[in-house]
């Protein structure tokens, strides 16, 4: 062995000696304490009372897979009633699995502008849908009045693109029209190809996940079908429902769904049927594997979560997290987030409505990590995580995702179209439920391969800035317009619109009006609009009639604009003359986009001055007479303005010392760091 090589194991086996003693080194908090396997609560059921969806997409689906072939054999029953003013001739589908059928797709199309690879045809996933059974019963009626056979005439549509290689979309044309508050029920029998890791779905090894996995109604308005294609970059609408689905695997494969297990019957053949059932949700994804662990654990309310409109309070929640063993250190990490997210999500917007919460911590390169269902979530950690709360450990992902459950799941937008009211909302507000739980967050890089985790513990990261993912809306402020479709953004630059942005300017919006009125907005909102399809203009219509302002002009700059926000210190100058001194400051607006900003000049004998500038201007000069001198200027001080993207240029000081402490000290740590290096370099050579 070489001794570089020698080097290199003497080195990886100090620091994960290290770092698993950080990771061991940090007990559960208090509140977490023997979370798992602590469940005392009784079992959940599913349903929800009294009834708070309208219920008119209910699914009945019995599936079996073979993990042999890799095939899912499944039949489906919807009940689906329109609930809009018009009648429809059509019934449209999403079959999302179709996008991996061919690298011809809109999806996967999309995905080659990233350059990011995908896998070869036999790995490539498909639905065929064998027999489609329509009948039709007209509102009033008990009996259904007609049964048409409507397997001839499905047929794919691409309304987004016109892409005709595309088969994500099926049209179903109705044999007579289906009037307003009409009943359809519809029979399908279909099989599916379950693919290698796409889109958070499909197997690796023997652990497989379910997203999308089965033909989906899309959602009918008063202006026609909304069913748009698979896009790259955008996730899901549909409506609510009742979902009762019966999985079968093989024997000891452990299953985790959405809603909760009812039941499970072995079938006498090497294989189990898990029956799982969830009212008032508006899809269905799961899991399953040989290999998970099992914990639960209860969360239990405060009396700080507001009552809905119609009375209800929070209830108790049954936290069920399925685990990768090689993450079983991990368990308590998982229960405490999503304790978190149910704590403060239920106070800040309202009553989460189900018994239960399942959290899935999926395979290593099963692509699943990081998504949300409707009482299902997917986190995603690495086997060495750090003892401090980081980017890198369970507590934000679970977070995050586990506040989809309400803004997704019971505020149901429309992902396609406006994904930063889901996405952009949950971002805001999971950072601030992070630094509400861990006021101390780190700043962490990984090393070899992204294998061993080195937490700089001087890095303290903040909501202000990283939580909120000012980082990444900083490369790219400019990139699209959040007023058009989501789904029409830009494939590189999309997201940052949808997550960054939005957190950020939300995050100014409360900093703007204060907690206490940002608080009463997103409860007025979640209470309003939960199960229910809210569009844009009923958010900010809840923040007009909550502020007691109107706030379109703040709307106008971060929703109708792609303008970047950036304010400046262009020029400060104090001058002695006579026996006083002339300051002059010019402030700039460098940006397209304007917001009201403070202006605070600070003298030598500490006085400060402060000016409020309407922002509107390209620049604003002020003059100050004083006997002192001043000795620097700050735009915006208090830093309510978090979508400034450049905020090195916020100040200007006279002296020019200031920074400096901070130079030095880490100008020592670095040249320290490195002798050691090269000492310990040494010693082998």
């Amino acid at each position: 062995m070489t001794r570089a090589a020698i080097l290199s194991c003497l080195v990886i086996g100090v620091v994960l000696t290290i770092v698993v003693s950080g990771q061991n080194a940090a007990p559960p908090s208090a509140g977490t304490r023997g979370a798992a396997n602590a469940a005392t609560l009784p079992a959940p059921t599913g349903a929800v009372m009294p009834t708070r969806s309208p219920r008119n997409a209910n699914y009945t689906i019995a599936a079996r897979l073979d993990p042999s072939t890799r095939a899912l054999t499944a039949s489906e029953t919807i009940v689906w009633r329109n609930i809009t003013a018009n009648p429809t001739r059509e019934l449209q589908f999403h079959v999302y699995w179709n996008a991996w059928r061919n690298a011809k797709s809109t999806f996967l199309r999309e995905r080659a502008l990233l350059r990011t690879p995908f896998h070869d045809d036999e790995d490539f996933a498909r639905v065929d849908i064998k027999k489609l059974i329509v009948h039709q019963r007209s509102s009033g009626q008990e009996a259904e009045s007609l049964r048409s056979d409507r397997t001839a005439q499905m047929t794919f549509i691409a309304p987004d693109d016109g892409n005709q290689d595309d088969t994500t979309v099926m049209l179903v044309p109705l044999a007579e029209p289906a009037m307003p508050g009409d009943t359809v029920r519809i029979e399908l029998d279909w099989t599916a190809r379950v693919p290698k890791p796409f889109a958070r779905t499909g197997y690796i090894g023997s652990f497989y996940f379910f997203a999308q996995w089965f033909p989906k109604l899309g959602v009918l308005e008063d202006t026609g079908w909304n069913c748009h294609q698979f896009h790259a970059n955008t996730e899901f609408f549909s409506d609510f429902g009742v979902y009762d689905v019966k999985l079968t695997v093989p024997t000891r494969w452990r299953v985790g769904g959405t809603g909760v297990a009812r039941a499970e019957t072995e079938n006498g053949d090497g294989t189990t049927t898990h029956s799982y059932y969830q009212e008032d949700v508006h899809d269905f994804a799961w899991t399953t594997s040989p290999t998970m662990i099992e914990r639960t654990a209860d969360f239990e309310p405060d009396q700080a979560v507001p009552p809905s409109s119609s009375g209800s309070r929070q209830g108790p929640v049954r936290i069920r997290l399925l685990l990768q063993p090689e993450h079983a250190p991990q368990a308590d990490a998982h229960i405490e987030a999503a304790r978190a997210a149910l704590k403060y999500l239920s106070r800040w917007a309202g009553p989460y409505p189900y018994d239960q919460l399942t959290v899935i911590d999926p395979a290593y390169q099963s692509e699943a990590d990081g998504m949300e269902y409707p009482t299902l979530i997917t986190a995603g950690t690495p086997w060495l995580a750090a003892s401090r709360v980081t980017i890198n450990t369970p507590h934000e992902v679970v977070l995050h995702e586990a506040g989809h459950q309400f803004f997704y799941g019971i505020v149901a937008s429309n992902e396609f179209e406006d994904a930063w009211m889901d996405e952009g909302i949950t971002t805001y507000l999971a950072a601030r439920a992070l630094v509400q739980d861990h006021p101390r967050t780190y700043y962490e890089q990984r090393f070899f391969g992204n294998f061993v985790p080195w937490v700089f513990r001087d890095l303290e990261v903040s909501r202000d800035t990283y939580w909120n993912r000012l980082p990444g809306y900083r490369r790219t402020p400019e990139t699209d317009l959040p007023s058009h479709p989501s789904f029409r953004y830009s494939v590189s630059g999309g997201r940052m619109v949808t997550y960054s942005k939005t957190a950020l300017w939300l995050n100014t919006l409360e900093r703007h009006l204060g907690w206490p009125t940002m608080e009463r907005v997103l409860q007025t909102y979640f209470d309003r609009w939960q199960f229910k399809h809210p569009k844009p203009a009923d958010f900010f219509a809840v923040a007009n009639e909550v502020a007691g302002q109107d706030l379109m002009w703040f709307f106008d700059q971060v929703y109708r604009s792609s303008n970047a926000f950036d304010y400046a210190i262009d020029t400060l100058k104090s001058v002695k003359e006579g026996d006083v001194y002339r300051t002059d400051v010019i402030v700039s607006r460098n940006g397209g986009a304007v917001f009201p900003v403070d202006v605070t000049v600070t003298l030598e004998n500490g006085e400060t001055i402060k000016e409020r500038w309407d922002g509107q201007d390209r620049w604003k000069h002020y003059t100050f007479t004083r006997s002192v001198r001043a000795t620097s200027a700050v735009v915006d001080p208090d830093r309510v303005l978090l979508l400034d993207v450049d905020v090195t240029n916020n100040s200007k000081t006279i002296d020019g010392t200031a920074g400096r402490t901070a130079a030095t000290k880490w100008s020592l740590k670095w040249l320290v760091w490195f002798q050691d290096s090269l000492l310990s370099w040494a010693f082998f050579v």
